[in-house]
């Protein structure tokens, strides 16, 4: 039996994408819009999507699907209720970010803690130019031994992250959704933390779980840190209190809309202390070679009757 298969957005993967082991139709796309899906689709068992939309009106229309392959770890993108009612396989990625993500995560705390954006941009305006001795003080910058980061989501990417912020003498705490040694409330986290971060999937729970309330729960000096998915932090919310000294600084992977094509609040660059990159932090040529290794894994363990990496609904 072949397989028909189809990659909807290939461009969002930057490795080598290996032929799977079994007699197959392989179509790929560099990107899809969602009026394109069900015709490009049409006919496949095994559909392939990292940000291409995939919900119930769509899968309606596609009834020989039999997996969707998820070419990432968040699964937000498909109608889980749906597929798990219908007998649609959906699996995920698992374990490939260990280095890339906790590395973008101490790039934004070391840039954040040590005011480095604030004072390159000084510079490159002059400003040392007319320093009355060899340096200047504008900007506060704060060790990063001895402070306390907070971790909210320790699954796989937020022990990583421990890991090394314990090697740097930082003092951590950590809350997860199931029950863990030494684990703390959110509250505890948000009061006592120099430097949060976030590690967890955006749900109906998470959604705007960090808003105004909670970032006034904050220390004045402390920075925020997003590299899970846009939406769990109130962006009204953040922009407001960046703006007002509630909190120091802030840094974000992620966004509630991908790409921002319509513009958002956060990308005023009047907003002080806040620093964005383009949901990049999963990126590193090696994790995404890793990553494009496991999808082919994934589908061909499914055709093998031995599905890996399930999520259900």
């Amino acid at each position: 039996m072949s397989h028909k298969i189809v990659f909807l957005d290939r461009e969002t993967l930057d490795a080598n994408v290996r032929k799977p082991n079994f007699p197959h139709e392989y179509t790929e796309y560099a990107q899809t819009a969602p009026d394109q899906i069900v015709e490009r689709a049409k006919g496949c068992d095994i559909i392939i999507t990292n940000k291409v939309p995939l919900r119930e009106a769509t899968l309606k229309q596609l009834p020989d699907v039999k997996l969707i392959a998820v070419a990432a770890t968040g699964t937000d993108v498909i109608d889980k209720a749906y597929t798990t009612a219908n007998g649609i396989t959906v699996s995920n990625i698992r374990n490939y970010a260990y280095n890339t993500l906790p590395e973008h995560v101490f790039a934004l705390l070391f840039a954040l803690r040590r005011n480095l954006v604030n004072y390159v941009d000084s510079v490159r305006h002059g400003r040392w130019g007319y320093a009355n001795q060899f340096c200047y003080f504008d900007y506060p910058i704060y060790d990063i031994a001895g402070s306390t980061l907070g971790i909210i989501g320790y699954g796989a990417l937020g022990k990583q992250v421990e890991s090394r912020a314990k090697a740097l003498g930082m003092n951590v705490l950590i809350n997860d959704v199931t029950d863990i040694p030494g684990k703390v409330d959110v509250a505890t986290i948000l009061r006592e933390s120099d430097v949060v971060t976030l590690n967890i999937p955006l749900t109906p729970q998470t959604k705007n779980m960090i808003g105004a309330k909670e970032l006034a729960s904050m220390k004045k000096t402390a920075s925020i840190i997003n590299t899970a998915r846009g939406g769990i932090i109130d962006e009204q919310a953040l922009a407001d209190a960046l703006r007002n000294g509630v909190i120091a600084g802030a840094a974000l992977d992620v966004l509630t809309v991908e790409p921002p094509k319509n513009g958002n609040i956060l990308l005023d660059p009047t907003i002080p202390n806040l620093i964005i990159t383009p949901h990049v932090a999963w990126a590193s040529k090696e994790a995404m070679q890793v990553l494009a290794d496991q999808l082919i894994d994934n589908i061909d363990a499914f055709v093998a009757g031995d599905p890996r990496n399930v999520v259900t609904a």
